[in-house]
């Protein structure tokens, strides 16, 4: 664990799994920090000062410097703090391969992920054919380039595992809200198990978001994106 030296404040809220990336590299570094629980109707004036352009969590403010944006501040962590884990491996090719399956997840698989929570009926089932085949792409992805990853320490876990498990660690909820799972052993079974890895870890037990709050939020916000849509 590396000595913090400097000041470090995470505005963040506890459902973002954009803010819970921050939050367990974070941890993962053992750097100290400050965390601002924000509610997203009614904003921090800090937040917004600091982060004029989005006005969106994840925040980061090192020693009264704000870094934006999930993926930016988690490349900065790691070149700020450069104790191990070191969230980007050092050899270029695998650093590409992690950015490209990185971007992958952000880009492509969360965008058919918000059409499945944000959508009913048949737009809804088209949406999670969509969601088998891009995680099908995902599945194959992590085979042939990560075959031999294991995940027993702290040390093992970088910025794809970051992503992986603070997108779909919850994906057993997305299962009860909708009764359709999509992650599973059979059909994504190198996911699935690298899932269940990282949950082993303590570090990432620690920043778990309870099934019996996250579940009851996750049918709120539905209901609210469908009644927004509906009155369009």
């Amino acid at each position: 664990m590396e000595e913090n030296k400097s000041k470090v404040t995470l505005h963040g809220m506890w459902a973002s799994t954009y803010s819970k990336r921050v939050e367990i590299a974070l941890k993962l570094k053992g750097i100290l920090y400050e965390y601002v629980e924000e509610d997203l109707s009614n904003k921090t004036e800090s937040l917004v000062q600091l982060n004029p352009v989005h006005k969106k969590v994840p925040l980061l403010v090192h020693d009264g410097k704000p870094v934006a944006e999930s993926q930016v501040i988690l490349e900065y962590i790691d070149e700020t703090w450069k104790n191990s884990p070191r969230l980007l491996p050092e050899d270029s090719y695998e650093r590409a391969q992690v950015r490209f399956w990185v971007s992958y997840i952000n880009e492509q698989v969360i965008e058919v992920m918000r059409k499945v929570l944000f959508q009913e009926g048949e737009a809804q089932e088209k949406a999670i054919e969509e969601a088998r085949e891009r995680f099908k792409v995902l599945e194959e992805g992590l085979k042939k380039h990560f075959p031999n990853k294991i995940i027993r320490e702290n040390d093992d876990v970088g910025l794809l595992d970051i992503i992986i498990i603070s997108t779909f660690g919850s994906h057993k909820d997305y299962h009860e809200l909708f009764g359709v799972g999509i992650i599973d052993p059979v059909n994504t079974p190198t996911l699935y198990n690298w899932i269940e890895s990282l949950k082993e870890l303590a570090v990432i037990k620690e920043a778990e978001v309870p099934s019996d709050r996250l579940v009851p939020f996750l049918q709120m916000y539905r209901q609210m994106h469908l009644q927004q849509a509906a009155n369009t």
